[in-house]
């Protein structure tokens, strides 16, 4: 039986609070997941839909990128992603009725976990310029009206087309190609909020930027460090990698400010034994002070340099550059400096150091928690650094994997969503369609915002996600997304961006991964790329949630056609049509993906794109080696009285996809407006459990930005620290507040002063 969507909105800031756990999955996994995929999609189809997950005849999970091995089991698929299945699959609907009786205003006011539980949206809907809310349009106005102010900007760069990682290859390909032949590389995409930071780093060190290990290298690793991830929330099924490689004699280390549950002891639901007892994963865990991880690399590396016979001096020799000039400045690193940046011990670290030297094939993983500081480039640089000195890049077992966070968002770089494409991509673009790219660089997620601030951008046109909810400083967001002339939407459900529009809004419904695809040339399906480059279909198997919706791929081919009109010599229509035929072009265009058609024809399973580095130790970079560098060292300074903020996930969320309101792992349910700081903090700021504070975060230029109304939890964080739930705290974040190099929003560095307040009202 399916359960209605909530009718008001329950309050969030008055959770129940015991005590964290520590151990991840098992039954009570099994137990939520099944619970919440009912209430969605009702008994039949929740065993309909949850078996064709990541099968090789099914539908590529919407949720995380981790890959698949070749043999899979009957359920390949974790908590949160039947989580993120049931909500696509759902049987809620949101039709015109819904959008006549919820003005605009009405929706801002409700969370966004009201927003998701609504439904699937079933029909395309307008707000007029003047009006209070959307109205029902068929897809043929909607595409008039787009056309209408696009073809009214002074300048293509008035326009952003931003992507989400949901979206497929080949809806990313067609929509860089529209957008390039309209005229701009203004192509923000949910990397620049994520993993830029990684790809920067790694394209200057290695010359590719994209993680070199594949899921048999986890398993044959001797050391895996995870450093600022928590796979049991963000990445469940790579628990099921790492306990494989345990089993086979690897060692992890955990690099992390909060304790995490599933790095504690992974209870696999996938076998009784792992019900049961589980798997012990974490042998060292390194409970590092935010933003200190530049120094504790660094640190390591200075004493693998030291370390008699550690340095492999070979690899170093015939395949790296800059090693001198890394090495005087590895050679400053400083106990004291890095004990104070860390928060760690001396005998934590010479443990580590020396698990790093009984390894002879080492794998750092990595996400948002080393990616989101102003100097998280240098830090990926860092790591690169330790794998260098040791040969572990080109070596079976070994090398650097970034863990990506959303399905396809690395495909879709791939394909060219890029607003800093390389020439080489736009010129094959252009000799395989008879066009001339735009050669400067467009503007990426934050400078995107700024333009539409400043009047610079006047149509901002999102391919899924919810760039508001997701995006840094709320208020200035929020305001510039009210400055533009046309805020469009493509989406399959509700969040906070359709409740912020422009002078005039769309809401385009598409078809989701679980959804069938019958297009004029038959049933179609697409492709994505998981977070170790590995290329593989995905076909939906229900039907779709209305008569009404269209998939990414015809949605971008209709908004071509009547933008670019009669001038475009691109077949848009064919594309629609068949699939296929966006494949044959892509074959051509972007290396690696020769005989697309053909190669996936022939193995369900996809194939693995080329990776020089991993493949020959060959590396692409200006040098035409891999690169040692030499920053220097930065971590947070933080003023007496204040704490260091993280932003991070709960575990009934993806991205700013809110499932529940519960955080099981941590021991918090029902609530959200939480702050986690630790006893001994707490108490020399006068805060007791169960208080309530405002976070006021502070800044260098003098600016403070304010969310109220949190309730104190004492937990076990690094001293000097504190952890929120995003999208809440994104307010407290300024849009001028990024990465130096890769411009990431800095969300998981802030430092905060708590002022105590009355609890919130009910």
């Amino acid at each position: 039986m399916v359960s209605k969507p909530p009718a008001g909105d329950p309050v969030q800031d008055a959770p129940q609070v015991t005590p964290p756990q520590h151990a991840a999955a098992g039954l009570p996994a099994i137990g939520h997941t099944l619970r919440i995929a009912r209430e969605q999609m009702g008994t039949v189809r929740t065993a309909r839909t949850l078996l064709k997950v990541n099968q090789k005849d099914g539908f590529d999970c919407p949720g995380c990128a981790w890959p698949e091995g070749d043999k899979r089991h009957l359920a390949e698929f974790c908590e949160n992603g039947a989580k993120a299945v049931a909500e696509e699959a759902t049987l809620r609907r949101v039709t015109p009725e819904f959008f006549a009786a919820h003005p605009v205003a009405e929706l801002a006011e409700r969370s966004g976990y009201w927003l998701g539980q609504q439904g699937r949206i079933t029909e395309p809907v307008y707000l007029p310029e003047g009006a209070d809310r959307y109205e029902p349009v068929t897809w043929e106005r909607a595409f008039a009206i787009l056309a209408e102010e696009l073809t009214a900007l002074d300048s293509p760069d008035e326009a952003l087309f931003y992507t989400s990682g949901r979206t497929s290859n080949e809806a990313a390909f067609l929509l860089q190609l529209f957008a390039r032949e309209f005229g701009t590389n203004n192509l923000p995409d949910c990397s620049n909020m994520c993993h830029e930071s990684s790809g920067s780093a790694l394209t200057e060190t290695i010359g590719i930027g994209k993680g070199s290990v594949s899921l048999e290298d986890l398993h044959r690793a001797d050391l895996i460090i995870v450093a600022g991830q928590n796979p049991g929330t963000n990445h469940p099924r790579m628990l099921s990698a790492l306990e494989r490689a345990k089993a086979a004699g690897a060692r992890i280390i955990s690099v992390n400010p909060l304790p995490e549950a599933g790095l504690e002891r992974f209870k696999n639901p996938q076998t009784p034994r792992g019900m049961l007892r589980g798997a012990a994963l974490t042998d060292l865990f390194l409970q590092i002070r935010i933003g200190g991880d530049q120094a504790l690399f660094r640190l390591l590396n200075k004493l693998v340099l030291d370390a008699p016979g550690a340095v492999d001096e070979e690899f170093v020799r015939e395949h790296t550059h800059g090693f001198e000039e890394f090495r005087a400045a590895a050679a400053e690193a400083d106990w004291e400096e890095t004990l104070a940046a860390t928060g760690l011990s001396r005998a934590e670290i010479e443990r580590a150091l020396e698990m790093v030297l009984a390894s002879e094939r080492t794998i750092v993983c990595w996400a948002m928690g080393l990616t989101q500081h102003k100097h998280s480039v240098p830090t990926i640089r860092e790591v690169v650094n330790l794998l260098l000195l040791r040969g572990n890049i080109g070596r079976p077992g070994a090398g650097v994997c970034p863990v990506r966070g959303h399905s396809n968002v690395q495909g879709d770089r791939t394909m060219g969503i890029f607003e800093r494409p390389a020439p080489a991509f736009l010129d094959a673009l252009d000799k395989e369609f008879g066009i001339v790219s735009p050669r400067h660089h467009g503007f990426d997620v934050v400078r995107s915002i700024q333009a539409l601030r400043d009047g610079e951008a006047k149509v901002f046109f999102a391919m899924g996600g919810n760039f508001v909810g997701a995006t840094p400083d709320t208020e200035v967001t929020e305001a510039a997304m009210r400055r533009a002339r046309l805020t469009v939407h493509v989406s399959t459900k509700l969040n906070r961006s359709h409740a912020v529009t422009g002078t005039r809004a769309l809401i385009l419904p598409t078809l989701g991964r679980t959804d069938k695809d019958v297009q004029r040339s038959g049933r179609q399906f697409v492709t994505v790329e998981d977070s170790m480059g590995q290329v593989h279909a995905s076909r939906g198997n229900l039907p779709p949630a209305s008569p009404h919706l269209l998939s990414e791929p015809a949605i971008v081919a209709r908004m071509a056609r009547a933008v670019l009109g009669a001038g475009s010599a691109t077949p848009w229509e064919d594309f629609e049509a068949d699939y296929a035929a966006v494949r044959d072009r892509i074959a051509r265009v972007v290396p690696g993906f020769e005989d697309f058609n053909a190669r996936l024809a022939a193995d369900p399973a996809g194939f693995a794109l080329p990776h020089a580095p991993r493949d020959e130790r060959r590396f692409p970079t200006k040098t035409g080696k891999a690169n040692f560098t030499a920053a220097p060292v930065e971590y947070p300074r933080v003023p007496k009285g204040r704490l260091l903020l993280q932003t991070l996930r709960s575990h009934d969320q993806y991205n700013t996809t809110i499932y529940g309101l519960d955080d099981r792992y941590r021991g918090i349910r029902g609530g959200r407006r939480v702050v986690m700081v630790h006893p001994e903090d707490a108490a020399e700021l006068g805060l007791a459990d169960g208080s309530y504070a405002d976070l006021v975060s502070e800044w260098t230029d003098g600016s403070e930005r304010r969310a109220p109304g949190f309730r104190v939890v004492h937990y076990p964080t690094a001293r000097g620290c504190a952890a929120a739930y995003y999208p809440e705290t994104n307010v407290l974040v300024p849009l001028e507040s990024t990465a130096d190099i890769s411009n990431t929003p800095a969300s998981k560095s802030v430092v905060v002063r708590l002022e105590e307040s009355p609890q919130p009202s009910a």
